[in-house]
Parts: structure tokens; sequence; C-alpha cells
């Protein structure tokens, strides 16, 4: 029994500052599965061991009285990390109405409290929602396409423009609304039919998404995928990105051949496309989910090859265009695409001469979200950015819109860029299919047969 109870004894100074850097941690995007109920038990647990120690008569000791207050730091921290967000919180939805009608077209928020993004949407702090697997979750398809109705509802009765309803319909291993929508295959599989069977199959996989997308009151997807596949070889810490898993093919003209005839049957019903992730993450081995990345290639050569499907369906679509956290060194080697204004304004901007949309891929992703994520908001933005993601944990959206906020205030936003940018929102893609797309249609059979 006395050995057991020096086993327990180190276990407690083991989880002891483990426990205290979740709590002062809690709202850091990592520790989501220990939100809500999690850190009730943690507090719990915590108010528990530090009772058990007391009654056991541990606090006599040095040692002992150390280990109880370590015990009590917990709650201590969890609170104050609690009161940090809450403040924060309050500073953003306390924005003004000018500041709200500034910057918060530019946000695109995921969510897990329809309440919560409720209260965002009608106060114009965020000009579109994502929609993902936890919110269709256990529920039906006619509830989820009602939650996103009455979110336009209430848009319509604030006299505010149309919500952007963003959804991730790859086909493959990215569906995330699948079931209870169609399980689409991945456009990868159609790279080795003929070309006209490529374009049928493809418009057809597109049409089958836009449909059932349509009829939810989603009018953007974030698909289809344009990387190039990379060679046959996986990064042990590659986790979320498997981009050879979700890439068409190898040769550009098959990716443009592909995508080209997908976003056509996307666009037939009214809902857009979206290009990723430029300028291509196929040669890039590190996941940044998780890790920063550089893509090291020359120019030249990115535009002879992995560029080519991007130019190519922009130049006759409608489509979206999200930029990568990636690094490309050989543009600009001090930040990630997604915030260099030498990337964006630079390359898709002036050489490109590309109008639509441009929107950062998950800023919630560690490799922005692990730096400085307030440089990278208002670098952003100054560099012609549209629309900025924040999808994974939709709680993040008070730290990332603050930044924009602080920006504005301290007056490090380039109005001209802002103007600009909400031009393009206003008058072009998403906002005009958002207006199209408020009123939801039925969804289609998710047991429709694919057409020969």
């Amino acid at each position: 029994m006395h050995f057991l109870r020096r086993i327990g004894l180190i276990l407690l100074w083991l989880a002891a500052p483990v426990v205290s850097f979740a709590a002062v941690n809690k709202n850091d995007p990592y520790l989501v599965p220990l939100r809500g109920a999690g850190n009730i038990v943690l507090v719990v647990a915590s108010i528990a061991i530090v009772i058990i120690l007391i009654r056991g008569e541990r606090w006599r000791s040095i040692a002992g009285k150390l280990l109880v207050m370590l015990w009590c730091l917990p709650p201590l921290l969890m609170s104050v990390a609690h009161l940090r967000f809450e403040l924060r919180r309050h500073d953003v939805l306390s924005a003004s109405a000018t500041e709200a009608r500034q910057l918060g077209p530019h946000f695109m928020v995921g969510y897990s409290s329809f309440p919560e993004v409720a209260r965002l949407a009608e106060r114009g702090l965020i000009g579109g929602v994502y929609v993902t697997r936890h919110n269709i979750r256990g529920r039906t398809v006619e509830a989820l396409r009602a939650e996103i109705a009455a979110l336009q509802d209430k848009r319509r009765a604030a006299s505010l423009p149309p919500l952007v309803i963003a959804a991730d319909q790859e086909g493959g291993i990215v569906g995330h609304l699948a079931p209870p929508l169609t399980k689409v295959p991945a456009l990868a599989t159609l790279a080795g039919l003929a070309p006209d069977d490529q374009q049928s199959k493809a418009e057809e996989f597109g049409r089958i998404h836009g449909r059932e997308l349509a009829g939810l009151g989603v009018n953007l997807n974030l698909a289809p995928v344009l990387d190039l596949k990379p060679p046959v070889r996986r990064n042990r810490l590659d986790f979320h990105t498997l981009i050879g898993q979700r890439a068409i093919a190898t040769d550009p003209a098959v990716v443009s051949t592909i995508a080209s005839a997908y976003v056509r049957g996307l666009e037939e019903t009214s809902v857009g496309a979206t290009l990723k992730h430029f300028p291509g993450i196929g040669r890039v081995r590190t996941d940044t989910h998780h890790f920063s990345a550089n893509l090291d290639t020359p120019v030249r050569e990115l535009e002879a090859t992995d560029w080519i499907p991007f130019r190519e369906v922009l130049s006759h679509s409608r489509s979206a265009l999200m930029v990568g956290h990636i690094t490309l060194t050989a543009v600009d080697p001090d930040r990630a695409a997604s915030h260099s204004k030498r990337v964006v304004d630079g390359i898709i901007r002036d050489k490109w001469g590309y109008q639509g949309v441009v929107m950062t891929d998950d800023l919630v992703m560690g490799a922005i979200y692990q730096h400085d994520v307030c440089k990278a908001v208002v670098e952003a933005i100054n560099a012609g950015v549209d629309l900025l993601l924040v999808a994974y944990d939709g709680a993040q959206f008070y730290r990332i819109f603050a930044c924009a906020l602080d920006g504005s205030r301290q007056g490090k936003l380039d109005a001209a860029m802002l103007r600009a940018s909400e031009a393009r929102l206003e008058q072009g893609f998403p906002t005009a299919q958002a207006r199209a797309a408020s009123s939801p249609m039925r969804v289609v059979d998710k047991d429709q047969p694919f057409a020969n």
C-alpha cells in the first residue's frame, strides 16, 4: 500500500504541470476536445485532488504544500484564460457598425453554436460561414437546411447581404457532409479515362455536389484541388494534408480538363467553386496544418507546370482562389503566400490580371496560428485577400477578428485595398451567387446513381 501511495504521489507531481498547461491554454485549437465537459472535468478533478491531499494531511510538509498549491493552479489558470477570452469576445462584439461594415465581410467562420454564429451574422461581423461534419453529425439534412435558412433570414432582417455559405466537398477522402450527402469518388479516379469521358464524368460529379449543396443553402464549395499529384512518397508527419490522395493527376493538362469540367457542373447549380491551394502544395511534404513549409521551386518552373491548371480554370470560370500557407521562397521568403503582397497582389492580381475573390486557407492551421497571427491578418488584408477563413475552431474568430480590429484602429490597414476588396465581394463572386442561392432548393436523393 505504501508503494502504491508513492506511485500515486509521483503521478500527481507529473500530472499537475500538464493539467496546468491545459488549463492556461484551454482556448488553444489543439485542445478543442477538452472544451465544455472536458474543462469541467479538469476543474472538478483538480478540486477533488486538493481536498484529498488536505484531508490526507499531505499539506503539512513543504513538498505537500507545494503539491497542493500546484493543484490549486488549474482552476485559477482556467478562469484567467476564460476571462481573457470573454474580454476579447466582448471587444469584438462591441465593434461599431462602421467597423463591422468595413471588416465583417472579409471573414468566413466555422461554428458549433448556432446562437453564437447567428449573433455574428446579424451584427455584420462575418461575411460567411463554413459548415462541416460536426454541423450535420447526428442531424438530418432538413435540420441543417433550416439552420442555414435561419441565418440568411437574420441577414435579411438586418438589411445585410446574404452570407456566403461554404462547405468542403472535394470527393474521395474529403467530403465533410457525406453522408448524408452523396459520397462522390475523388476526381483523381477520372484521370485514366479518355478526355471526353473525363469531362462528362467530372461535370456530373460537379452537378451532384452542386445540386445537393444548393439544396442545403450552400453556395460555395471549397473544391476542386488543383495541386499536382506528388511523387509516390508519404511524409510520416503528414496527418491531414494527404495531397497525394486528393490531387487529380501529375499532368497539368489532365488536371485542367477535369477541374474545368467539374467547375462547370458546379456553376450550373449556382454553386461557386474554389480552386486550391495556390501556389501549389503538391511539391511540399510538410503538413501546414501543423508546421511551416517552403516551396523552393523557381517561378519559371511553376509557371510551366503547377500553375497551368490555376490560370486555365480561372480564365473561363467564376471560381474563387484559395491561397495556402506555404512560403514561395523565390518570391517572398519572409512570409506565407496567404499573406504575401508579392504573391497575391504581385502575381495573382497584377501579373495574371485576376480580379475575382481570393481567400486564405484556414487561419487556424499551425503554419499561421503558431506564429504572429495578427501580423498575418493585417498583411493578408493589405495584400488584397478578400476572405479570411477561420474554419476548424470557430472560437478563434474572436482572436483573429480582434487582430483586424486593432489593425484598423491603429491605422495599419490599407484603405484602398479594403475598398477594392469590398467591390469584389459586392459585385462579383461569391456575393452575387449567394443572393441567387439564398433560397435553398430541394436536396437530391443521396442514392441517385452517377451518370454513365
